[in-house]
């Protein structure tokens, strides 16, 4: 693929519920504008691909040539693959109260002696969502934006209303992105993504992705967990984990604190001593839970919102009826079919004797083991397995797949032998490989099962592999109180489906509320759920009213009756936050003292300063005495006397004698900005600068007041 490289922008849609705002990424090369064209190099970036989820807008503007390879969306390392050393490689992990931010860094070097294309690529979590990407090339930081799904969709219209090359990419999970060095010239790229970890099977799993294809000069991995409820267990195991890499894995596990650290050699790394492969190839697993006591659940408030975590885990177990729905359309056979029978051979073993549960294969047409529900005695579920055994792949002229006529048979099934006195837990189970192709349009399949289920029972579907129409799938699972997974063809498929089963296997609640004080919150997402499993977790946020009241009431209830509440004894605390783009950030504590934070930019060229944050107080007088801030603001009067004046190394500066504390210490007639008033440009200020790190003047020594890692540690 070659490109002439004024102007790149590049945009990604990322895969989440369609009645939410999603964001995409927005990279723009803001160096390369067309003022400074006779300065770019040609090979300095000729292409950047981006596979983020659903699909990724690639727009390149004021270019000479546009090629576009099918086979290049999928690229394979050759022997360029040589001349690229990857230096190193950090995975950096901080969760907090189940919510996940990871920063991924690689650094790269082109040792060769003409340009060389540098892939990175990262295999994401299904439900994490990218806030940022950046590149370091030749010094220069190339830094993404993230905007509005909307915004991304009208502006590739318009690309392509007005006659730009513009295209649509789409890979699952997978952020990807490709770009030409220079010879001897290195790359960094540093992904950030997010991710609210959801409780399944009675755990939340941190998935890691870790394919560098080569060995690693410096690889690390380090996970921090924060969770206020307090840690429960810590389990991790990889892929990749072998006996030799098992006792690298550093596990530390406190009260409220977990630290995951993971840093092979590069030897370590190695599938043999004189081998150049290595063993890092695969995923990293970080399962864990929190205490769960058995009350209204977790309750955290910050910034006037709040967000409420319901995990019971002691309830009953509920009866269900549960039909499964086999697609054995031609497209099935071989492995796929296998592995389809193996699961559920164990998933009728596990079913409860009091559950109802139906076996029912389509593709044009429709083949059921009983055309009833049956119970899941020993006698039923053995009869059930010889049906299972066999099912059957079908091969037909055209290849049918008639998901509509499937379901449809399945909603019958179930509907007719619910109870109307008791209101048993109902569901359906699809699983299909293909599109349907036969019967209806997916729009009328879409409402004609929407019609015939009715609210009353949920539709949990499975998509085989990569050819499945799984868009149709989470239309499916969403609008009718249910959720799709997509399977991969993989030796595992068995277990992904037997897995997926056991997190719906067992219902707790049916018409789940919760419910808060119509006078205390607002813009509540989701309080409504159509059941509860074991294992799981019902999560509610919304935004807090201003109320006198430091007190904040619960309940939850099932069919209208109450099954806990909590008194109204809830008190938070707050911390306020107020961003002024590009200016400053004002933090707010209890409503009383305000630390302003500003971002002070030193020169680019300066020999040793860099960037530094100021944090100035606005209410120095609500703060302890004693207290004092490194750069020198102290909160409380300091006595002290200046003399003796006298020329110093610096002419245009004075020094003196300073009598402070006991001691004589020579300061430095200087001036500093206070940013309190003016937040942009700040008002000079006298002072005397006191050498040797305040030594003298401050109780103790100046690394007593320096906090290491301020935004990494919890």
């Amino acid at each position: 693929m070659s490109v002439s490289v004024y102007t790149l922008k590049i945009w990604w849609i990322e895969k989440v519920h369609e009645s939410t705002q999603s964001a995409k990424l927005f990279i723009s090369d803001t160096h390369l504008s067309p003022k400074r064209k006779k300065n770019v190099c040609p090979c300095f970036l000729t292409a950047i691909h981006i596979f983020v989820f659903a699909m990724a807008f690639i727009r390149i503007k004021e270019t000479r040539e546009l090629v576009l390879d099918s086979s290049y969306l999928l690229p394979e390392l050759g022997s360029n693959r040589l001349h690229i050393e990857v230096q190193s490689t950090r995975m950096d992990c901080k969760v907090a109260s189940h919510f996940v931010h990871t920063v991924m860094t690689t650094k790269a070097l082109n040792t060769a002696n003409a340009s060389q294309e540098v892939f990175f690529e990262v295999d994401l979590p299904k439900t994490a969502f990218i806030t940022s990407f950046s590149m370091l090339i030749e010094g220069r930081i190339y830094v993404s934006e993230v905007k509005e799904k909307e915004q991304a969709r009208q502006q590739y219209e318009s690309a392509v209303s007005s006659g730009q090359t513009a295209g649509l990419v789409k890979k699952m999970e997978t952020f990807s992105v490709s770009v030409n060095i220079a010879p001897q010239s290195s790359v960094t790229f540093t992904l950030t993504y997010e991710e609210l970890l959801q409780r399944r099977l009675g755990s939340y799993e941190i998935m890691l992705g870790v394919r560098p294809k080569q060995l690693v000069q410096n690889f690390e991995i380090v996970v921090d967990i924060y969770e206020p409820k307090g840690i429960a267990f810590v389990d991790v195991n990889g892929t990749f984990i072998t006996n030799e890499l098992l006792p690298l894995v550093k596990k530390t596990v406190t009260d409220k604190k977990a630290y995951v650290y993971f840093s092979p050699t590069l030897e370590q790394q190695k599938t043999c001593s004189d081998c150049e492969d290595t063993l890092i190839d695969g995923d990293l697993f970080i399962r864990y839970d929190v205490n769960h006591p058995q009350d209204i659940g977790e309750i955290q408030i910050i910034n006037g919102y709040f967000v409420h975590f319901f995990a019971p885990d002691d309830l009953p177990q509920m009866p269900k009826n549960v039909a499964f729905v086999i697609d054995r359309s031609g497209s099935m056979e071989g492995e796929k079919m296998k592995q389809t029978r193996e699961a559920l051979m164990t998933i009728l073993s596990e079913l409860h004797e009091d559950d109802y549960f139906g076996l029912v294969t389509f593709d044009d047409t429709i083949e059921s083991w009983r055309p009833f529900l049956s119970k899941a005695t020993p006698e039923n579920v053995t009869e059930a397995k010889e049906f299972v055994r066999t099912i059957k792949a079908r091969h037909s002229k055209y290849e049918m797949t008639d998901i509509n006529k499937g379901l449809l048979y399945a909603v019958d099934m179930l509907t007719s032998e619910k109870s109307d006195y008791f209101p048993d837990m109902s569901m359906i189970i699809l699983l299909t490989d293909g599109r349907p192709n036969s019967g209806q349009d997916l729009s009328k399949i879409q409402e004609n099962v929407r019609n015939a289920i009715n609210g009353s029972m949920s539709l949990f579907c499975l998509g085989f592999g990569y050819d499945v129409d799984y868009s149709l799938l989470d239309r499916l699972a969403k609008q009718n109180d249910g959720l799709a997974r997509r399977v991969y063809e993989a030796s595992d498929a068995a277990l992904q489906l037997q897995g997926f089963y056991d997190e719906v296997a067992t219902p707790l609640l049916l018409e789940v509320n919760l419910n808060y004080p119509g006078n205390a919150v607002t813009d509540l997402t989701l309080s409504h759920f159509r059941q509860f499993f074991k294992g799981s977790e019902i999560v509610v946020a919304g935004r807090l009213q201003e109320l006198e009241t430091n007190t904040f009431q619960t309940e939850v209830s099932k069919f209208g009756v109450r099954l806990m509440h909590n008194p109204p004894s809830f008190a938070f605390s707050s911390m306020d936050l107020q961003v002024i783009k590009d200016l400053s950030l004002t933090v707010t504590l209890r409503n009383s003292v305000k630390f302003l934070i500003i971002l002070h930019k030193i020169w680019q060229k300066h020999p040793y300063h860099q960037d530094y944050l100021g944090f100035y107080t606005l209410d120095s007088y609500l703060i302890i005495t004693g207290s004092v801030l490194e750069q020198g603001q102290f909160y409380h009067g300091v006595n002290f006397e200046v003399s003796d004046l006298f020329p110093g190394k610096d002419p245009d500066k004075q020094d003196a004698n300073m009598f402070v504390k006991g001691n004589k210490l020579t300061v430095t007639r200087g001036w500093k900005r206070d940013f309190r008033q003016d937040v942009k440009n700040g008002e000079n200020v006298p002072c005397w600068f006191i050498h040797n790190n305040g030594t003298g003047l401050l109780d103790g020594v100046h690394t007593d007041y320096i906090i290491s890692g301020l935004f990494k540690t919890i």
